[in-house]
């Protein structure tokens, strides 16, 4: 059971960034931002979860069974995320390349406190047995001075592929199309480094402004870490309505109003882009079929293109009536993982993007979110992300693009950067 309390916010733009610094004292952090972007799917401008009450970790085997029972008997907000690899608990795969950050494959916590903050109102609800600490912490949150920012070295990360191994890697993807094997497939590089240290925090909140997405996450759990600023919600749950909003379509953001709206008109109207979307859409649409109740299943916005301070990208939105019989885990994992970054048929471009990629995805292409007492829930896609383990000092970043008979591989490497540009930008200062 959580005592709630609310407190008006006078300056919700700075209580925001003392809510963070005050967040780092704590071993286990979730912070999730939606960057002011409302729309009519929107249920905070953001929310904190700190401090660790139970947790559930574990790798793929049977790891949505455990979340299941753990989700149904504490009935209470958990936070965490699920790693790519979980594929494998989901489908006959497997994983065999190499783990350098080496997250769990699921994670989640049952926090002490969480607050949301939307508009100029935060809401505290802490478990019970702590609640009398809710006023001494809105206290100690405001009267929070924010340190000055601490000055990092340059950081430099290594493809782990050459553009000549890239573009030999889209070739053999272009060979499994040609053949019918796959008709798209999502094929990733990662960047990395070792014997690194940063701040995580600060980094984050560098990648956070330049980005300012809607689905943007900031998570520690003890040395890993997770700074997200992706653009991308995978599925949300919400009074039984089940959500899905796939991006497909990426274009760089102009010099000049002229140039940059010239972009968006043309990814607008990019055909192979367009197709990319509507393939994924097509995906979407089973995945929500398999739980959902007879005729259902609506796209409710097609190939739109939203604008970010980095990037235009092409989102769509499909929705379902999920059938009663369901509990919120199955509808994640009847979905997972995610089409966008998969391909279809989806299984068939897991296992051959397996064989071409040469590093372990891990949480990259997996989810963090979050579920509420009542089983409504809300996760992204971990996209234009750092992933960096304190304890090995290892640190990287993935991209990907989608492939389809249309994509000559020089420009498919050329979207890669695009998508890579914010990243770097922070690491490199």
């Amino acid at each position: 059971m959580r005592i709630k309390h609310s407190y008006s916010v006078a300056n919700p733009v700075l209580f925001k960034q003392q809510l963070l610094y005050w967040a780092s004292q704590y071993d286990f952090c979730v912070f999730l931002d939606t960057n002011k972007h409302q729309d009519r799917f929107s249920s905070f401008d953001a929310m904190l979860a700190v401090g660790a009450f139970t947790a559930l970790k574990t790798d793929s085997q049977k790891a949505f069974d455990q979340l299941d029972e753990y989700q149904k008997t504490t009935k209470d907000w958990l936070f965490g995320y699920l790693t790519y690899d979980l594929k494998n608990d989901v489908e006959n795969l497997e994983s065999k390349h190499l783990d350098g950050i080496e997250f769990p494959e699921l994670y989640f916590i049952q926090p002490l406190k969480i607050i949301q903050l939307q508009k100029d109102k935060a809401n505290f609800l802490y478990l019970k047995m702590i609640g009398e600490e809710i006023s001494s912490d809105f206290k100690a949150i405001n009267n929070l001075k924010i340190p000055e920012e601490i000055s990092q070295k340059s950081i430099q990360l290594q493809p782990r592929i050459s553009q000549s191994e890239y573009i030999d890697a889209i070739k053999k993807t272009l060979l499994h199309i040609g053949r019918g094997d796959i008709y798209e497939a999502n094929f990733c590089m990662d960047f990395h480094a070792s014997k690194i240290n940063i701040n995580p925090l600060n980094t984050f909140q560098k990648l956070n402004s330049i980005s300012q997405p809607p689905q943007a996450c900031y998570l520690k759990f003890e040395h890993l870490h997770a700074l997200s600023a992706s653009p991308e919600r995978y599925l949300k749950f919400n009074q039984g309505k089940l959500i899905s909003q796939p991006i497909k379509g990426t274009a760089k953001r102009g010099e000049t109003e002229e140039e940059d709206q010239a972009l968006k008109f043309q990814l607008k109207n990019d055909p192979k882009e367009k197709s990319e979307n509507v393939m994924i859409v097509d995906l979407v649409r089973n995945d929500l079929s398999k739980t959902a109740q007879k005729a259902s299943v609506q796209v409710e916005e097609l190939c739109k293109v939203y604008s970010f301070k980095q990037v235009h990208q092409m989102i769509s939105t499909v929705t379902s009536l999920p059938k009663e019989e369901f509990s919120p885990v199955q509808l994640l994992q009847t979905s997972f993982p995610m089409g966008s970054m998969t391909g279809a048929p989806k299984v068939s471009a897991m296992q051959i993007m397996e064989k071409l990629e040469s590093f372990k995805r891990g949480l990259y292409s997996g989810s963090i979110g979050y579920f509420d007492p009542d089983g409504n829930f809300d996760f992204n896609v971990i996209i234009r992300s750092i992933l960096y383990n304190s304890r090995n000092k290892t640190i990287s970043y993935a991209v990907g693009s989608a492939i389809t008979n249309a994509s000559i591989p020089e420009k498919e490497y050329e979207e890669c950067l695009i998508k890579a540009k914010a990243m770097k930008e922070v690491l490199t200062n």
